[in-house]
């Protein structure tokens, strides 16, 4: 610990809502870890809290990201924590190999992939990023632990648990074969809601998602895209690969307002024909597409945003409709809306994925935001349905924990790892996961 060199900065989540300020080190080697205790996170893509310890110092696992191992016949891959999932998408593929299951950004880390056992556009058939680990290297306190599925209990307080049983430093992943580095997509108009979650459900593409026009209304509430793909042999010229920008400040107040947002989402609504096209895709664009635009949450401006996710059970869409009815007519809504189905995988008592349909929508920071978000969490508690972690930034202790059946399983795995409390961020203690019941 004492090798740490501290900085007192404030940082943020994705979201940027909200913020804290604390010291914070940068490690460049495992062995300047010795008996640190400290919160850890990695490039901070958790939108709320998840990543934040207003109450004292945290550790920057980004520099740890060193790949130890990659058995290319196998497809077992041992990396540190700070390894990104972009940086696996990118080398794994030319030895025929891709991560079982991609987020939705490639600036995630293997660290905060496994804390928040994340999905991708492909759970429905190969279920969440925990399932597919086969073993983590865990700091606590002084001791170094390697764990594997048979340590029953911790290994599911760890995958899926927030960081809270130990400094995650490094994992050994099966990854998926892969037969080249491009993806074939086939898009199609969703006219409105029930199509929308028609289309999904009748998939059965390796990979589907829907964009959701959530400014439509009446008739049209719930109009989208839907994108199937597969992945393809070969890979697209260097000519055809968009270049990434960035967005050098933060953007005024009416950038997003719903006026703007309702002729974005028309534009991009009718950017696919009618009767749908397939094309093909670089493999990043497909599964990474806003990692091209750097820095896009300064599109929120200097407030902020938060996003809705919650996951419902498969017959609960007439509730998730609700909800999709009471965002378009909020006109509170961004451009950015997702829906998919999801299927049964999940690999830790807080895993958030459950079978069913999930909805993801971004919002503004304001206080009208603040209200429906509570509204929507409300809805989703009532539907049997459960919210987000690493996207959360307003939920309520009481609402999450009723949403969670194995909360009490994950708490006390916690305190046994952890009595003293010392990784606790501020999420933990916002929704009080870690206080006596």
């Amino acid at each position: 610990m004492t090798d740490l060199r501290w900085k007192t900065t404030p940082y943020a989540g994705w979201g940027r809502a909200l913020k804290a300020t604390g010291p914070l080190a940068r490690p460049d080697t495992r062995n300047e870890l010795t008996e640190a205790a400290f919160p850890a996170h990695g490039n901070r893509r958790s939108y709320g809290d998840a990543p934040l310890n207003s109450a004292g110092a945290a550790l920057d696992m980004s520099r740890l990201d060193r790949i130890i191992a990659f058995d290319t016949k196998t497809g077992v891959l041992e990396a540190e924590a700070g390894v990104t999932i972009s940086t696996l998408a990118r080398i794994c593929p030319v030895k025929g190999w891709l991560p079982a299951v991609m987020p939705g950004t490639g600036f995630a880390t293997i660290g905060g992939a496994i804390a928040m056992d994340v999905h991708g556009k492909n759970h429905h058939n190969k279920g969440s990023f925990g399932q597919h680990v086969k073993a983590i290297t865990l700091l606590q306190g002084s001791e170094t632990r390697t764990i594997t599925p048979k340590d029953k209990t911790l290994w599911q307080a760890t995958v899926g648990g927030l960081g809270q049983t130990g400094i995650i430093l490094s994992a050994r992943i099966q990854l998926s074969p892969c037969a080249g580095r491009q993806m074939r997509v086939t898009e199609t108009r969703a006219s409105d809601w029930a199509e929308h979650i028609a289309l999904l459900d009748a998939s059965d593409a390796t990979y589907c998602v829907g964009w959701i026009d959530a400014t439509a209304t009446g008739d049209a509430l719930g109009r989208g895209i839907v994108e199937e793909a597969e992945i393809a042999a070969g890979s697209l010229p260097p000519a055809q690969t968009p270049t990434s920008r960035a967005v050098p400040f933060n953007a005024p107040h009416f950038a997003l307002a719903a006026p703007i947002v309702r002729a974005f989402n028309q534009l991009y609504y009718h950017r696919v024909p009618e009767e749908g096209r397939t094309l093909l895709r670089p493999m990043q664009d497909f599964f990474f597409p806003l990692d091209r635009i750097h820095d896009w949450n300064r599109l929120y401006g200097r407030r902020g945003f938060h996003q809705f996710q919650c996951v419902v059970p498969p017959d609960q869409t007439d509730a998730l409709r609700a909800m999709a009815e009471a965002i378009a007519t909020s006109g509170l809504a961004s451009p950015l809306a997702v829906l998919k189905k999801m299927g049964k995988g999940r690999a830790g008592y807080l895993s958030f994925p459950m079978e069913g349909f999930t909805l993801a929508v971004d919002f503004p920071n304001r206080p009208a935001a603040v209200q429906l978000i509570a509204e929507l969490d409300r809805l989703t508690e009532a539907a049997g349905g459960r919210i987000y972690l690493a996207k959360d930034s307003l939920g309520s202790g009481s609402t999450v924990r009723a949403m969670y059946p194995d909360y009490a399983a994950w708490r006390d795995a916690v305190e046994k790892a952890d009595p003293d409390q010392r990784l606790a961020t501020d999420l933990i203690r916002r929704l009080g996961l870690r206080s006596p019941s």
